[in-house]
């Protein structure tokens, strides 16, 4: 009979251990929660990071006793402390960088952030004294870190740029290591940022795309396309194949770079050919050359595809305006923006010859689909006179009714008499 209440007593013992720790004393707490805001700011932070979360609390960063009231007796033999900055990676390491430790709390988590910062840019000046390198607690926070899955983490994907720029951006804080400020501006000008932030696509490139996470480092001129390609493999290979590739190797040049730039990566239009303003093949090209000509014949080339294209869209939208049936034709429309697509892919190959097989084809649908845009119009117009005619013919008919009724209302009108 005594076994029942002893298992039902052990199970709620289970059920309740979790909560008895947790609300096990903590004087760092208590102590804190009454100091002035600076010193009570950890307390309040605390409540929303991941460490509390997953049940580790001061003690287990900072040492000391916890259980003890009295301050001596709380910081024993075993207190830290905060840690000065230049031992901030190492602090954290002290459980990041243990796989065993690690591993009770986050199996898939990385254990080797560590060795990955002292290969880093930020790790190399910590190394030579430099105390404005950044740490840890810089990009991650200090008592109110957050899992980078969540949207107000630090590290979550649309705030890593502000989070670099809070260092990156400001022009007297990097005073002196002799690169530009402006990385942060130009990024959000960019098409990435706009895919970022505007359409909210979390897999749009930002600062640690490209320079990595703790092992960040600026790429080097052979490194940029390695880092473009993790998302444009297509273009990188056309690239390798094209003459290009041979002559910016020889003259060390960055292949991607060149041509769209760096942090402000603006969409790539046909104004990027040819030989006006806006154009990159007239930084490389004099006037004259073959190279010259050539961008003049593909920014025609697109630059007519387009100009049909739009011209098809208007005469089908106009079409459906009137209330033809065109959506056959439409969609064949819309079909032809992948031609479109991967014609200008084949820039980076210098392919001409396929660029121009690939238009001709598309212009070939084109002309088809102007035809019967035309013949929409054309039906519209038809249905147009018809409606007028018979408008016409009602109207007529409605003025004869009305007279043959005002004649059979007059006086002395006999219903025989017509």
């Amino acid at each position: 009979m005594m076994k029942k209440p002893l298992l039902l007593a052990a199970f709620v013992g289970l059920l309740c251990f979790p909560l008895l720790s947790y609300a096990q004393k903590n004087s760092c707490v208590e102590c804190h929660t009454g100091l002035e805001a600076k010193l009570k700011a950890p307390v309040e932070s605390l409540k929303q990071d991941i460490h509390q979360q997953f049940g580790l609390s001061c003690k287990d960063c900072h040492g000391g006793d916890p259980a003890k009231d009295e301050v001596n007796k709380a910081k024993d033999k075993t207190f830290k402390g905060a840690p000065k900055r230049s031992q901030i990676p190492e602090f954290c390491a002290k459980c990041h960088s243990d796989a065993a430790y690690m591993r009770s709390f986050n199996p898939g988590l990385r254990v080797d952030q560590l060795s990955q910062y002292w290969t880093s840019k930020h790790g190399q000046l910590l190394k030579t004294g430099d105390g404005k390198a950044a740490v840890c607690t810089d990009c991650h926070g200090v008592h109110g870190i957050q899992s980078a899955k969540y949207p107000k983490s630090l590290t979550f994907p649309w705030n890593i740029p502000q989070t670099c720029g809070r260092c990156h951006a400001d022009a007297s804080y990097m005073a002196g290591y002799k690169i530009p400020t402006n990385q942060l501006a130009e990024y959000k000008e960019s098409v990435h940022a706009r895919a970022l932030f505007e359409k909210k696509d979390l897999s749009a490139p930002t600062c640690n795309d490209c320079h990595g996470n703790h092992g960040a480092f600026p790429p080097e001129v052979k490194s940029i396309a390695s880092v473009c390609r993790q998302c444009h493999p297509s273009t990188g290979d056309l690239f390798s194949r094209s003459p290009h590739k041979k002559a910016f190797d020889e003259m060390g040049v960055s292949e991607c770079e060149a041509c769209h730039g760096s942090h402000k990566i603006e969409r790539p239009t046909s104004d990027m050919l040819g030989t006006g303003e806006k154009s990159v093949c007239v930084q490389c090209h004099e006037a004259g050359s073959l190279g010259y000509k050539a961008a003049d014949e593909l920014k025609n080339l697109f630059d007519g595809f387009q100009a049909q294209f739009q011209k098809n869209a208007d005469i089908l939208a106009l079409a459906e305006k009137k209330g033809v049936e065109v959506s056959e034709p439409k969609f064949r429309l819309q079909d032809l923006n992948t031609t479109l697509v991967s014609a200008k892919n084949l820039v980076h190959g210098l392919a001409l010859e396929e660029i121009r097989k690939k238009i001709a084809e598309g212009d070939q649908t084109l002309a088809d689909i102007d035809t019967e845009g035309i013949k929409a119009l054309g039906e519209a117009k038809f249905r147009r006179r018809g409606l007028i005619i018979a408008t016409a013919f009602l109207a007529l008919f409605g003025i004869a009714l009305f007279l043959k009724i005002r004649q059979m209302q007059k006086p002395g009108h006999s219903p025989g008499s017509d």
